[in-house]
C-alpha cells in the first residue's frame, strides 16, 4: 500500500459511512462481505482534513484506471449511490469495485473478492474530478 494505510477526507469518511448504513442492497453475501471488510480497512484508516489528501488517492468522482487478470484495462467514475450508471461508467461507491478502490492509491494493487470470485487489481491511474456530492450530509 503506497501510503501505508487507506486515506479518507473526513467529510468523505462521513458519507461513505452513512452510504453503507442506508444501503438496501445487503442482502448478496460477497456484497456484504466488502462492506466487512471495507468498515475494517476504515477502522485503520487516516482521516484527513478536506484538501490534504494526495491527488493519486480514490475517493468519490476519482476517475480510476485499473488492469486485472481477468478484464484487462478499464476506467470508471467512483460516484454517489444515486449516479451510479455502468453505461457510462460510473459505479456506485457501494458496488464491490468501488468499495475495494476507495481510499488506495496509484500504484496500489489490491486482491479482493467479487462475485466472479477471487482478483487482482492493479491501479494503474487516478485523476480526480471536483464536483459535488449529491447526497452529502448538511
Amino acid at each position: 500500500m503506497k501510503y501505508g494505510q487507506l486515506l479518507v477526507d473526513k467529510r468523505e469518511y462521513d458519507l461513505l459511512k452513512d452510504n453503507i448504513a442506508n444501503s438496501k442492497s445487503q442482502d448478496d453475501k460477497i456484497y456484504r462481505d466488502s462492506i466487512k471488510k471495507l468498515n475494517f480497512q476504515l477502522e485503520s484508516a487516516k482521516i484527513v482534513e478536506d484538501g490534504m489528501i494526495p491527488e493519486d488517492v480514490i475517493r468519490y468522482n476519482s476517475i480510476v484506471s485499473i488492469e486485472t487478470p481477468s478484464f484487462g484495462e478499464r476506467s470508471y467514475q467512483i460516484v454517489t449511490p444515486d449516479k451510479g450508471n455502468i453505461q457510462q461508467n460510473k459505479i456506485s461507491v457501494l458496488s464491490p469495485m468501488a468499495i475495494a478502490l476507495f481510499g488506495y492509491a496509484t500504484g496500489d494493487e489490491i486482491e479482493w473478492h467479487f462475485p466472479s470470485g477471487m482478483n487482482k487489481v492493479n491501479i494503474i491511474g487516478v485523476k480526480q474530478q471536483v464536483g459535488p456530492l449529491e447526497n452529502e450530509m448538511v
